[in-house]
């Protein structure tokens, strides 16, 4: 079960790392089709994006120094840096849709991964 939590959280930091481009880089172009946003609505939020990207970056590369570390078989450090890193993206999932039901499924989107494994670290460490 461990092994199954550690590519979960990898592919959770690998959608953040994607989130993180979208956000920095492409929010004015490619990103105002994911996110719905217009033109004058990205132009206006585009350094409170690009900003927000980076947050989503530091929590990939969290996400994956546990996985690394968990690898290299330093179970407990790697545990709790899947935690810290993956927690976060769940949270923020749970806040983006109790601030608006019609973010739903992308919340969804955001928080299934880290919450797979999340659980499924819950599994293995118990």
């Amino acid at each position: 079960m461990l092994v199954v939590a550690a590519v979960l959280a990898t592919l959770a930091a690998l959608l953040h790392v994607f989130i993180w481009w979208l956000e920095s880089f492409a929010w004015t172009g490619r990103a105002r089709a994911v996110f719905g946003t217009s033109r004058e609505e990205a132009e206006a939020t585009k350094e409170l994006a690009y900003n927000q990207g980076f947050y989503n970056l530091f929590l990939a590369l969290i996400t994956g120094a546990g996985v690394l570390t968990l690898a290299l078989d330093h179970h407990d450090v790697g545990v709790a840096l899947i935690v810290a890193g993956t927690a976060p993206m769940l949270g923020a999932a749970l806040v983006l849709v109790a601030g608006s039901r019609a973010r739903a499924a992308a919340a969804f989107r955001q928080g299934l991964l880290p919450a797979l494994a999340l659980v499924c670290l819950l599994i293995a460490t118990a």
